[in-house]
């Protein structure tokens, strides 16, 4: 096993029999790259620091930053990832203190109460991270593995599951109101419930299928910075150039994820074309969630409702309808009770208006729903009639509809007439 560092890329790669090659991003102008015979280069957790006003290029009094505190800032990751992997490398694994929560503490109490009825539609996310004393996503994804059997299906190995679970959480920024590890843990219950639905659960769907739709959901915004593409573009951060301005974060989400896997040693056990065709789907699953992509899966589902030709029993149908569900999971805030939509709305406005007075300090433009002086049932309200409505609409037709689908169309429209009335 080596360790190589490469200054000018600021990566830091490491290689050994049961993996490939792993390649750490720092804050540095990179390109993406693949390794011999087209192996993936990824992104490792944490791979950019926070968004941070001082490195910001702007053009206001502060003028540029000094390129002596930018080489700072990047001798302090480099050393950082050089310690990570030197310890790596000699086995000593980082210890965080939530990054291997036993599954025994979180089925205690009221905590194993609520995942008896983690089925239900009215499941309160904030109660249950609360009970789980912060460890969400971790609790619910044991849970759901073990109710799908996908442990001993994929005879997968505890401490690296708990391992790489741990790392997933860890990794979300709890400083971001709305794109954390309760989202994810959110959007992972309700990716539950859409795979429990008649019309996909009546299909069988395959294990791997369901190890996909979780996994995905788990794993979908992990290392989120708290700020959209376009900011990242604007400031010319090093992801926007590394993917080329395209499905930016979705890219990083992905690509995070893969090394995480590769880190843990998840999937080390399975044969290497299986590993890289789960590598793939999530890819796949993740890159879906990009909302710019949103008229182009549209299109797609309408004409595949329109033409009843969608077909359950072909892995490809099933993989685009998965795509659909974690669409519809990552944006189904509005499809909750009030009670539990509102807190969402105001958490997701919160971070919109902390990214918008930033562009403002810094004589940015001021990205669409992140400007603070705008009214937030405005902001509601259109999101709700321009992304979720035609979505859940399809979701609808497509369910035919069920219980869970009349259930949530119920709130979307009564959560909608109520921000109007604000």
């Amino acid at each position: 096993m080596s360790c190589a560092m490469i200054e000018r890329c600021g990566a830091v790669t490491l290689t050994s029999p049961e993996q490939n090659a792993v390649q750490v991003r720092m804050l540095a102008e990179c390109k993406l790259s693949t390794g011999h015979a087209g192996v993936l280069l990824v992104e490792r957790r944490g791979s950019y620091p926070l968004i941070d006003l001082q490195v910001l290029k702007s053009s206001s009094q502060q003028g540029e930053v000094a390129s002596g505190t930018r080489r700072k800032v990047q001798r302090q990751l480099s050393f950082q990832r050089y310690c990570h992997a030197s310890r790596l490398l000699r086995g000593l694994v980082p210890h965080a203190p939530l990054s291997l929560h036993l599954l025994d503490d979180g089925y205690l109490g009221q905590a194993a109460h609520m995942l008896s009825k983690v089925g239900t539609w009215n499941f309160d996310i904030f109660l249950f991270d609360r009970l789980t004393n912060g460890n969400s996503l971790v609790t619910l994804m044991c849970h759901l593995f073990n109710v799908y059997g996908l442990v001993h299906h994929f005879q997968l190995d505890m401490v690296k599951l708990h391992r790489f679970l741990g790392m997933v959480q860890e990794d979300y920024h709890s400083q971001n109101p709305y794109h954390n590890a309760v989202h994810a843990a959110d959007v992972t219950q309700a990716m539950y419930c859409y795979l429990k639905e008649p019309k996909v659960a009546s299909q069988q769907l395959s294990p791997l299928d369901v190890f996909l739709g979780l996994m995905a959901a788990a794993a979908h915004d992990v290392d989120h910075p708290g700020v959209n593409q376009p900011f990242l573009i604007k400031t010319r951060h090093h992801l926007a150039s590394l993917y080329q301005n395209t499905s930016v974060l979705e890219s990083h989400h992905w690509r995070s994820t893969v090394g995480m896997l590769r880190e843990s040693g998840l999937l080390s056990h399975l044969p290497a074309d299986m590993s890289q065709d789960i590598e793939q789907q999530l890819g796949s699953l993740i890159l879906a969630t990009d909302i710019s992509r949103q008229n182009e899966f549209l299109l797609t589902f309408g004409e595949h409702l329109d033409h009843q030709d969608l077909d359950l029993q072909l892995p490809s149908h099933r993989h685009f309808i998965l795509q659909i569900a974690l669409k519809c999971a990552d944006v189904c805030n509005p499809c909750r009770v009030w009670a539990l939509s509102r807190q969402w709305s105001e958490r997701v406005c919160e971070e919109f208006f902390r990214q918008g007075d930033l562009e403002r300090k810094f004589d940015l433009e001021i990205s669409p729903l992140c400007d603070s002086r705008r009214l937030r049932p405005a902001i509601q309200t259109g999101f709700i009639s321009y992304i979720v409505e035609p979505l859940f609409d399809e979701w609808h037709r497509f369910t035919e509809p069920s219980p869970l689908s009349r259930t949530m169309m119920g709130h979307l429209h009564q959560n909608k007439a109520r921000w109007s009335r604000l």
